[in-house]
């Protein structure tokens, strides 16, 4: 499953983390993360595509709009941790690299 580790995507992904099973609104993952809307949901839209994130949309209060939800899908889990276990090599890769040259 292909999908663009940028920075971005990964500073999202790290929100969804903490509390995987908990569902997230927009408004809440662009103020954890930092992104803007425009930047925020076309990787959240990809990843839902991707089948990572499961979504629904939470009615609020009379005369408040509803929010969309979002949350990590198994397949979404699995996808963070291989993610994390991959960048987490990069790392280790570069620091040996570094030490190597040192």
């Amino acid at each position: 499953m292909k999908l663009r580790l940028s920075p971005q995507t990964l500073l999202v992904l790290e929100a969804f983390l903490e509390e995987s099973a908990v569902w997230r609104y927009g408004y809440e993952i662009s103020r954890g993360s930092g992104l803007k809307s425009g930047t925020l949901y076309p990787i959240l839209m990809r990843m839902e595509e991707r089948q990572l994130l499961e979504t629904k949309w939470e009615s609020g209060e009379p005369g408040r709009p509803a929010r969309h939800m979002y949350r990590l899908t198994p397949d979404g889990m699995q996808f963070v941790r291989e993610s994390r276990h991959a960048q987490a090599a990069k790392g280790l890769g570069a620091v040996a690299l570094g030490e190597a040259q040192g």
